[in-house]
């Protein structure tokens, strides 16, 4: 299973991604803004999410159509 971000460019356990949208997180009331740079990505069964940590989020579920590999 190859996990893509939304240019196309394959996505490894670990890597820096940078957000290429503002998000509203749900269950707080911060927004990620775009062009927040997020690192050491995990992986997940689901080729459309990653999981990752935020400064001020833990346990963040991201989509990979709103990511680019930093």
């Amino acid at each position: 299973m190859e996990v893509r971000d939304s240019n196309g460019t394959v996505l490894n356990e670990g890597d820096n991604v940078t957000l290429i949208k503002d998000l509203k997180v749900k269950g707080t009331s911060d927004t990620l803004k775009r062009g927040t740079m997020i690192k050491g990505i995990h992986l997940t069964d689901n080729e459309d999410e990653v999981e990752c940590r935020h400064a001020k989020i833990r346990g963040l579920v991201l989509r990979t159509e709103f990511l680019k590999k930093a």
